[in-house]
């Protein structure tokens, strides 16, 4: 591996951009949907432009599956209430969406289900899933959304 000035080497330096990359994401749940989308879903690698050579794509894979792992942890042990506040925000910050349509589209694609780690399965997996829907039932009727048809 390669180092830099200081002794710094490539993980390190790309642990620190993307540090600096998610704490520009307020909440959480934004950077679990961020992080889940660098997620190749025909390899189960993590992508990132700034990965350009192949030493560096391969480690900055195992970095941002690193921090997805950590940041999903943290999220799971959230009580709900904090994980519904924090969703909130995360809707509160999506521009041009139209929050029932929003919730309907969650509610119909349950792509919260894509946001969790290959490595994490069992309860904690679960626990995600079901403290999601509860909050999508909560958020339904705050913002006025029928129940999905299944037939759609």
């Amino acid at each position: 591996m390669r180092t830099f000035t200081g002794g710094a080497t490539d993980r390190e330096i790309l642990s620190d951009l993307w540090l600096r990359d998610l704490s520009h994401i307020r909440t959480s749940y934004g950077r679990l949907v961020y992080l889940a989308g660098l997620r190749n879903p025909d390899t189960g690698r993590y992508e990132h432009y700034g990965a350009n050579t192949t030493s560096l794509s391969v480690q900055a894979s195992q970095v941002l599956k690193a921090r997805h792992e950590a940041i999903f942890r943290e999220w799971i042990g959230y009580p709900l209430e904090k994980k519904k506040a924090d969703v909130e925000l995360y809707i509160a910050s999506i521009d041009q969406v139209d929050k029932s349509e929003l919730i309907d589209a969650w509610l119909r694609l349950t792509p919260y289900k894509n946001l969790v780690p290959a490595s994490i399965q069992g309860p904690e997996r679960k626990k995600h899933v079901s403290d999601f829907e509860a909050i999508l039932g909560l958020l339904k009727n705050v913002y006025g959304v029928a129940s999905p048809d299944p037939t759609s």
